[in-house]
């Protein structure tokens, strides 16, 4: 079961409705108890970075996602959420995320219009299950004024380009982050969920 983690922000709907388009099981948890048995957490994204943690902390949430992630189960973070899995963000301060992978947040710096917003290609930086099926460079949506910067390259799987690179996909064991929001990239990003469940399906032998 795929649990999406209504933690009073975010594009719940639309992201829950992409997950069921691909043929998997999905349901919204509004308190970690909902979410226990889930093998999938996902955390979407749409707010600052700071209100994300404070109502991912407040709730319980944030236990939750600690514990799973050394489990072993997935943890998926869309957007903020993603942004939230590294170890602290600079927006309106220093805040502290969940610390699941290396790295700080940072804005955005470009004479570019920022937040960085509309179509952009994906780059990916090695073979991965996730992008199975997807052409390196397929246009993909975001929406964000900050940006991951990983403190090892290899936790940065996929990029796209803003006046400089900006890590787009990032993961490390079962924890996967992606900066853009699938569940508005139309076909491409269906085809990316529809890895995402898969994976999890051959890693469970379901």
């Amino acid at each position: 079961m795929i649990a999406v983690l209504d933690y009073g922000i975010g594009n719940l709907g639309s992201v829950l409705n992409a997950f069921r388009q691909v043929g998997a099981e999905a349901t919204l948890a509004t308190t970690p108890e909902a979410a226990r048995d889930a093998r999938v957490l996902v955390v979407p994204g749409d707010g600052a970075f700071a209100a994300t943690m404070h109502e991912i902390e407040s709730r319980g949430f944030g236990d939750l996602l600690r514990r799973a992630a050394a489990d072993g189960r997935e943890v998926l973070g869309i957007c903020i959420g993603m942004q939230i899995l590294f170890e602290e963000s600079e927006e309106h301060g220093v805040h502290r995320g969940l610390g699941l992978l290396p790295g700080r947040v940072r804005r955005i710096e470009t004479a570019l219009p920022v937040p960085h917003m509309g179509w952009n290609r994906l780059r990916q930086h090695r073979p991965h299950p996730f992008f199975d099926g997807v052409p390196d460079g397929a246009h993909v949506y975001f929406v964000h004024s900050y940006r991951c910067e990983a403190a090892s390259p290899d936790v940065v799987l996929g990029s796209t380009d803003y006046d400089g690179e900006v890590a787009a996909v990032v993961g490390r064991g079962s924890v996967l982050g992606v900066q853009f929001h699938p569940e508005k990239s139309q076909t491409v990003g269906l085809r990316l969920l529809r890895n995402y469940v898969a994976s999890v399906r051959a890693e469970v032998g379901a």
